[in-house]
């Protein structure tokens, strides 16, 4: 008997037209950085789903709508409150027609919003389901960038 092997998937979407999904999600992203230069926890959390995964760039993971926004609420009155984040979206994968993958990336910005960092001081990456025809945050998981030497 000889076993066969065939080459790994290539998973990506493309039943429908995502125009107003990728919207959606850059509204998210968007929304994100509003809230996080205006220390709006609650903005900051609304994309969440009740039962998200979040793991911050120190590595802590946060399980649970409740517990993100008490993280965020903490976060932003406390050592976030005087830093500001400029986001982009780097890509979006459509798995299937309702979950997507996302990564975006950050760098740190004055109040004014001149850039401090030059390249990206973190990355995250977004695992997006859409349900009842909005997009919501599943999974996020932040990664510190290492600075070249």
């Amino acid at each position: 008997m000889s076993a066969t092997t065939s080459g790994a998937p290539a998973v990506a979407d493309t039943t429908v037209d995502h125009t107003a999904d990728i919207a959606a999600i850059e509204q998210i992203i968007r929304d994100t950085e509003t809230a996080y230069n205006t220390n709006d926890a609650e903005l900051l959390t609304s994309p969440f789903t009740e039962n998200a995964a979040v793991v911050n760039a120190v590595g802590a993971l946060m399980t649970g709508r409740e517990t993100l926004l008490a993280a965020n609420r903490a976060g932003l009155q406390g050592f976030l409150a005087d830093q500001y984040v400029r986001y982009e979206l780097a890509d979006i994968t459509f798995l299937r027609a309702d979950i997507a993958i996302a990564h975006k990336t950050a760098r740190a910005i004055t109040a004014d919003g001149a850039l401090i960092d030059q390249d990206p001081a973190m990355i995250a990456l977004y695992v997006l389901v859409k349900e009842n025809g909005r997009w919501w945050a599943a999974a996020r998981q932040n990664t510190l960038v290492p600075r070249g030497e």
